[in-house]
C-alpha cells in the first residue's frame, strides 16, 4: 500500500486530494497547523468525514523539526506540498509571515524528504499568480514569470526550490501551476465563496447586500476536485516535470455573480455604472427582484480592489492534456451551481439544526 503525505490536508485541495487518494487505496497522512484544533472540530471541517481514515500530524512549516518529524513518522512514497498562506490581499499586508510559511516552509519539506526518503516523489503547489504581468496569453510552461504580489513571488521561489532539488539532487520533484480552482470548501475570504455564500443568504432572506471589488476582473476558474487529480497524475509519470493546469477559459466576476444569482432563482438587473479614468468600474447600483424581500443591493467597495491588479490570466493546459491525459471535468456553470446549492443546504441546516440530504 502506497503512503502519501499531504501538507495542509485540511485545506480545500488537501481535503479533495485525501478523498481521492483514499479511494485509490493509499495510506494517507497529513499535516495541520499546531493551533488548528483550538476551535475543536471546526478546524477540521473539510476533513471531518474522513478524519478517522487518515493519520494527522501537527506541524508548523516554519519549524524544521516538526516538519522533519512528520516526514520521519510517515515515510511517504509521495508528498503533496499544499500548505501555504494563500490569500493574496492578506499577503500584501503581511509579507513576513507569508515568506516564512511559503518559502522557508517549502525548503523545510524538501530538505526533510531528501534526508529521510530521497526516493519520495514530491509535488509542489504552484499558482497562476506566478505569471503576474504577462505579455502573452494564454500562459503555458514556457511563459516567463512576472509575479505582481508577494504570494506570487513566494510561489516562484518554491518553484525554483523544487526545480533545484530535481536537478541538483535528482529527486522526483514536480510543480503544478494551477489556475484558480474553487469548490464549496473554498475559504470564505475568496471572492467566489463570498459570492455564493452571500447569494445563498439573500435567497433565504438572511442577507440583503453583496459587496465586491472589481467586477471586470477576469479569472480562469475550475473545480478543485478535478485539479487534485492532475497532481496525482504528475507523480505517476516516469520522469518529473512541471505542468500548467486550468480550463483555458476566462470569466469575469460580474458573470460569476449573475450566474450565482440565477442558480438561486433570483432575477438580477444591473443599473447605472460609472467608470473611472482607467476604465475600471468603481461604483454602480443594482436592483434585484426577489420574492417579497424588496430591493437588494450589489455594491462595489474600493477597499476590495487589489493594490496591483494582474492582467487576465488564461491557462494553456495542452501539455497536461497531452502528457498526463488530464482535462477539466465540471464546467463553469456546473461549478457555480454546485457551490450555490451547497451553500443553501448548509445555511438551512445551520438554521434548523438539521441535515438535509
Amino acid at each position: 500500500m502506497k503512503k502519501a503525505l499531504i501538507t495542509g490536508i485540511n485545506s480545500q485541495d488537501g481535503s479533495y486530494l485525501a478523498e481521492f487518494l483514499l479511494h485509490k487505496g493509499y495510506n494517507v497522512h497529513g499535516t495541520i497547523r499546531p493551533g488548528t484544533l483550538k476551535n475543536g472540530a471546526a478546524g477540521l471541517w473539510r476533513i471531518q468525514h474522513i478524519v478517522k481514515k487518515i493519520h494527522v500530524h501537527r506541524a508548523s512549516l516554519e519549524n524544521f523539526k516538526s516538519v522533519y518529524d512528520a516526514v520521519r513518522t510517515s515515510r511517504p512514497d509521495e508528498c503533496y506540498h499544499l500548505a501555504a498562506q494563500s490569500f493574496v490581499k492578506y499577503a500584501f499586508e503581511n509579507e513576513l509571515p507569508l515568506i516564512n510559511v511559503n518559502i522557508v516552509g517549502t525548503s523545510h519539506v524538501l530538505c526533510a524528504l531528501r534526508k529521510i526518503v530521497p526516493e519520495c516523489k514530491f509535488y509542489f503547489a504552484g499558482s497562476s499568480e506566478m505569471f503576474g504581468l504577462v505579455k502573452q496569453s494564454p500562459q503555458n510552461e514556457n511563459t516567463p514569470f512576472r509575479p505582481r504580489s508577494p504570494y506570487g513571488i513566494s510561489k516562484v521561489a518554491g518553484f525554483e526550490f523544487t526545480r533545484n532539488y530535481r536537478e541538483q539532487y535528482k529527486m522526483f520533484a514536480c510543480s503544478g501551476m494551477l489556475f484558480n480552482h474553487e469548490s464549496p470548501r473554498r475559504g470564505m475570504e475568496f471572492v467566489t465563496r463570498k459570492i455564493t455564500h452571500t447569494v445563498a443568504g439573500i435567497r433565504l432572506g438572511l442577507k440583503k447586500e453583496l459587496i465586491l471589488g472589481n467586477l471586470d476582473a477576469l479569472r480562469d476558474w475550475g473545480f478543485a476536485g478535478d485539479y487534485v487529480q492532475a497532481m496525482w497524475m504528475m507523480l505517476q509519470k516516469k520522469k518529473p516535470d512541471d505542468y500548467v493546469i486550468g480550463t483555458g477559459k476566462t470569466h469575469s466576476v460580474r458573470e460569476f455573480v449573475e450566474k450565482a444569482f440565477a442558480c438561486a432563482g433570483i432575477e438580477i438587473q444591473w443599473t447605472g455604472g460609472g467608470r473611472n479614468k482607467k476604465g475600471v468600474i468603481s461604483s454602480f447600483d443594482s436592483a434585484i427582484k426577489h420574492l417579497k424581500k424588496g430591493d437588494l443591493a450589489v455594491r462595489v467597495d474600493p477597499a476590495f480592489f487589489r493594490p496591483s491588479e494582474k492582467k487576465a490570466l488564461k491557462a494553456d493546459a495542452n501539455k497536461a492534456k497531452r502528457v498526463l491525459g488530464w482535462k477539466p471535468g465540471l464546467s463553469f456553470d456546473e461549478l457555480i451551481r454546485l457551490m450555490v446549492e451547497s451553500e443553501i443546504i448548509q445555511l438551512i441546516n445551520n438554521r434548523k439544526g438539521s441535515k438535509i440530504k
